[in-house]
């Protein structure tokens, strides 16, 4: 439908398919579009809009006050249940005239503050956009090597860039860890369903793309367990009993609640590897 790189007048755009001529989130209502608009870095200014690798950081409309999740935000938000396209375009240095980049499918939100247009400090969002073209490339190289093909969508990251992004929890990943482990931790069983965290077991930074988003690479567990397991100061054998670090003190395991009897519910088949690389993490630590 449209080619990128290509320039597009926004009037004909608005013309031919409808949606708001002035909004940066344009719903085309009576159509399967939705529009998306963003300017270059140097020219925004309550609003963080960026690329990371095949994803675009999108945010919310909203000038002052928080952001809410209505209007055109709430249209990205339902865009799949509602079968609508999201087509994004970029400002160029012709007037009227936006580049067409690519169509985009949400896959995550981000929650952050900052400063609306007074000076106010605010609750903001920025949609995490995957691109469709990147998503379809990647499950066909992934065909033609053979290997299992994975839902593209990326865990959340949290990033300090200026700005304060913590997890929301709407990421499809981490609602596939809160499926599989029953929305309890993986071993306390504590179901405080908001403070579980989805972590991975080899870390984003040492993974690969499919590994990255492997639900066997990924376990639920409550903060205190998470923080242990992610510094490598517990790790789990095969049959999920505990390792812990001879780092730990008895009185620290005492106030952490860590205690040799804890073990993992279930080592699922697609836990085994990953475990096996933490372990390894593990044991390094231990001998230095």
């Amino acid at each position: 439908m449209f080619n990128p790189g290509e320039q597009y007048k926004r009037s004909k755009l608005h013309d031919q398919f409808g949606g708001n001529r002035q909004s940066g989130i344009s719903n085309c209502t009576n159509n399967d579009l939705i529009f998306i608009f963003t300017k270059e870095k140097k020219d925004q200014d309550v609003y963080i809009d960026e690329w990371r690798d095949d994803y675009f950081y999108y945010s919310g409309e909203g000038r002052v006050g928080p952001m809410t999740m209505t209007g055109g935000n709430k249209a990205i938000l339902n865009h799949e249940t509602n079968n609508k396209k999201i087509h994004l375009f970029k400002d160029t240095n012709r007037s009227g005239y936006w580049e067409y980049v690519d169509q985009l499918k949400l896959v995550d939100i981000n929650k952050y503050t900052n400063n609306d247009e007074n000076g106010d400090e605010r609750q903001a969002f920025q949609f995490v956009l995957l691109s469709t073209t990147k998503e379809s490339e990647k499950a066909q190289k992934n065909t033609a090597e053979g290997k299992k093909q994975y839902n593209y969508n990326k865990p959340n990251k949290t990033e300090r860039k200026g700005l304060v992004i913590t997890r929301v929890g709407q990421g499809y990943y981490r609602k596939q860890l809160l499926d599989r482990w029953e929305n309890k931790c993986a071993v306390t069983s504590c179901t405080i369903k908001n403070i579980l965290i989805a972590s991975h077991i080899v870390p984003w930074r040492k993974s690969n793309d499919v590994e990255r988003l492997d639900i066997g690479n990924g376990i639920l567990l409550s903060p205190n367990l998470d923080a242990l397991f992610d510094r490598h100061l517990i790790s789990f054998d095969d049959e999920g009993n505990i390792l812990i670090s001879k780092t730990l003190s008895e009185g620290e395991l005492t106030n952490l609640g860590i205690s040799n009897n804890l073990k993992l519910h279930t080592v699922y088949p697609d836990m085994v590897n990953y475990l096996s690389r933490h372990r390894e993490e593990f044991n390094e630590k231990e001998t230095n």
